[in-house]
């Protein structure tokens, strides 16, 4: 599955009320998220504000136009702009991709799991 990553600033001061916005977001966005495209998307913050997202999905600016689309992304973007540094939540700095430990692995011809049993 192809995967993207992307950073964003949330500001410091609002920090709490972001993660409790998230805690249960609106059943309405998750679906319009699904829907476009978004699979296995997650997000982690960190304590100055750094905010890291991870989704799943074959064109993240497709995906991101997909949901953009609709009335609840809409909704939803207006009521979190205020907690960016940016002023919203569209101007995601997408990474790139430098280490993938399953695709070397595969690469050598070895698993990408651990084996099981007695190390001794």
């Amino acid at each position: 599955m192809p995967r993207a990553c992307f950073t964003l600033q949330v500001r410091p001061d609002r920090l709490a009320e972001y993660r409790e916005r998230h805690a249960a977001v609106w059943p309405d966005m998750l679906r319009a998220l699904r829907d476009a495209g978004w699979r296995d998307y997650q997000l982690y913050l960190r304590d100055d504000g750094l905010l890291v997202g991870v989704v799943e999905t074959d064109d993240l600016p497709a995906a991101q136009a997909a949901v953009d689309a609709t009335s609840v992304s809409a909704r939803w973007e207006a009521e979190m702009a205020p907690f960016f540094e940016t002023g919203d939540g569209r101007g995601k700095a997408e990474l790139d991709l430098v280490f993938d430990l399953d695709a070397q692995l595969t690469a050598l011809g070895a698993s990408t799991t651990a084996p099981t049993g007695d190390p001794s």
